[in-house]
């Protein structure tokens, strides 16, 4: 059995292929790990509205009893979120044990992106993506995401990596990988709450035209996807040096308490977003319906080309 043959398609993304419609990828650890019961599901339900809204089909993809889906219906997501944390949460690595067994995940940024490979689909959105975290010096912490991305021919639209992460040694091992990274209407690397994170890119693009060419070139030539980094809309923005000093009282606490690899990411976010009063988890929303956005308008551009 080849992994294609663990595919399955819901009927309205099944349709959009055959007749060339705009789609979009999107992840479903928003659903399961990202954000507690019922809060998940209605993000996941706006972000696939965000993408109809600019001309695309969504389709959110999962691990469903031992299956990959790409599109979920809304009894699927629902059954999802209703599992917050109590379901696999499968990177590229977990996808062959999790469908062994026939079980169900939520699917990283690297396990949507080989999954949307593999079902043809040219662009994903996400919130943001992982990266080498705080003290990966001693850890070697480091998410498979940047890996994904060197070898994945799959455009990333994302408001950069998470702030909880060290976005400096991130930036440095894309750069190691040869991942192509593009700032869509922006000059420095989005720091996810914040609009800049003081990075400066190499590479800028102000409209979807030239941003649907790059993004088929990169599948062209490769050897990896491109990343699109997008910031947050100003009117949901945090101030950066406010945001870092909630982020390090975060990783203190997850130090102390001593929270594993696989748990940091959750743990962080959702103490993040204790110590902002909910701020956070309100600019999380929009920045991920923001990409979904600009996700969709580059698939219609894409379709045109």
């Amino acid at each position: 059995m080849s992994a294609v043959d663990l595919l399955d398609f819901s009927p309205e993304v099944a349709e959009a292929l055959s007749a060339k419609k705009p789609i979009v990828a999107l992840e479903s650890t928003i659903i399961t790990h990202g954000m507690a019961y019922p809060r998940n599901v209605e993000t996941a339900r706006s972000v696939e509205e965000a993408a109809r809204e600019m001309g695309a089909v969504p389709a959110t993809i999962a691990v469903i009893d031992g299956r990959f889906r790409v599109g979920l219906n809304g009894q699927e997501i629902e059954r999802l979120g209703e599992l917050t944390g109590g379901v696999v949460k499968a990177s590229r690595r977990d996808l062959a044990l999790v469908a062994a067994r026939k079980g169900s995940a939520g699917t990283t940024v690297a396990a949507t992106m080989f999954i949307a490979s593999l079902a043809g689909l040219e662009v994903f959105a996400t919130g943001g993506i992982g990266g080498v975290h705080r003290g990966a010096e001693e850890t070697f912490d480091i998410s498979a995401d940047l890996v994904e991305l060197a070898r994945t021919r799959v455009a990333v639209v994302c408001a950069g990596a998470k702030s909880i992460l060290d976005i400096a040694k991130t930036l440095e091992f894309l750069e190691t990988q040869g991942v192509a990274i593009v700032g869509y209407r922006c000059d420095e690397f989005p720091a996810f709450y914040a609009r800049s994170s003081g990075f400066k890119l190499e590479h800028r693009c102000d409209g979807l035209h030239d941003l649907a060419r790059m993004i088929r070139l990169q599948r062209d030539i490769g050897p990896g996807g491109l990343l699109i980094a997008n910031p947050i809309p100003e009117n949901h923005a945090l101030e950066q040096a406010a945001i870092e000093e909630r982020i390090a009282e975060a990783v203190a606490d997850a130090k102390a308490q001593g929270v594993g690899k696989k748990e940091a990411t959750p743990f962080l976010l959702e103490r993040v977003v204790e110590l902002t009063e909910g701020k956070s988890l309100e600019a999380n929303i929009a920045l991920i319906r923001n990409n979904a956005m600009l996700a969709a308008q580059a698939a219609a551009e894409l379709a045109r080309l």
